[in-house]
């Protein structure tokens, strides 16, 4: 089925680019949450076009610069012009560890389009920029960034990380315009939704936001988060109450967060890891749902008030 003309396309901050409300997260496509074949990834990836996703966003960290190649392939598969599709990639994280040195991210854009078998990218992030050293970051790693864009090797400039405080640090340094996006994660979904008191100073800095990881990372599914998530025990103990709360009445936890993320339309996009067909039909579903019926409330407030003892609570990550 074609839904291209219903999923919500959203503006990107002053980018120009209409994303969709749903965006198709590649980490899964390097392998990351077991094994995928590549024929069933191009499957997700072509069903996931024809829907309305537009977005398509990889890292050369996501396994192992695996994500990167198998995503080129799947768009070579589309067989439709570039213009159709908005791809976005990473630079300073790898396998090996971090690297945000201009030489090593000016190298990084080079191997990521010959993996992705594009001539451009629409968005180059800085990746985890926590892991970093912050002036680095701004004084050298961004101006690298500005050199590539000049270059054409990618339309805009973003950077990501879990701490919200590593944004307003870095943008307080740049020249306004330096950087078009942020993509942040684990930071707007039902149990922490602390990326909305940093709206009104993104959009003062005409920065489009990317909310990943509405799930935040598994704690917001059935089977719960992975061995290695570092949220707290209390945290995983909320998130799996709520999980448990939600099937007992027949409803699914994974569908009403990724409804939460997407009712707040200062988000651009919502990006959602995905290797399989039947992700991409639920995700999109459950956009359409929204966009047809909106959200459950009563689910809504039952949820939240499971998770009320944890709301906004966080776990650290980067250089302490």
């Amino acid at each position: 089925m074609d839904n291209n003309h219903k999923l919500e396309k959203r503006e990107l901050g002053k980018t120009g680019l209409k994303i969709s409300s749903v965006g198709f997260g590649a980490s899964p496509l390097g392998k990351v949450f077991g094994p995928i074949s590549e024929e069933e990834a191009i499957d997700t990836v072509s069903l996931a076009f024809h829907s309305g996703i537009n977005f398509f966003d990889t890292s050369p960290y996501y396994g192992a610069t695996l994500s990167e190649t198998v995503l080129g392939k799947c768009l070579k598969a589309l067989g439709v012009p570039r213009d159709q599709y908005i791809v976005a990639t990473k630079c300073g994280r790898y396998k090996d560890g971090f690297d945000f040195s201009a030489e090593r991210v000016t190298k990084s854009i080079d191997e990521s389009l010959e993996r992705l078998q594009l001539e451009y990218v629409d968005i180059l992030q800085c990746h985890d920029i926590e892991f970093g050293s912050l002036d680095q970051i701004v004084n050298e790693t961004i101006p690298a960034l500005q050199k590539i864009k000049e270059s054409g090797k990618t339309r805009f400039i973003g950077i990501t990380g879990l701490p919200l405080d590593v944004y307003t640090y870095v943008l307080d340094r740049v020249l306004p315009g330096t950087i078009d996006v942020v993509l942040s994660y684990c930071h707007y979904c039902v149990n922490d939704s602390t990326l909305e008191d940093l709206i009104p100073y993104l959009k003062s800095k005409g920065v489009g936001v990317i909310n990943a990881s509405p799930l935040s990372m598994g704690l917001h599914t059935e089977n719960g988060p992975p061995e290695w998530h570092p949220a707290s025990d209390a945290i995983k103990a909320a998130c799996k109450a709520a999980a448990e709360y939600c099937k007992q009445n027949g409803k699914n936890i994974s569908k009403l967060a990724l409804q939460y993320s997407l009712s707040n339309k200062d988000l651009s996009t919502v990006l959602v890891g995905m290797n399989s067909v039947k992700q991409v039909e639920e995700n999109v579903n459950a956009a359409l749902e929204l966009q047809a019926a909106g959200i459950d409330q009563i689910t809504l407030l039952k949820v939240e008030d499971i998770l009320k003892p944890i709301k906004n609570q966080t776990w650290p990550s980067g250089v302490q």
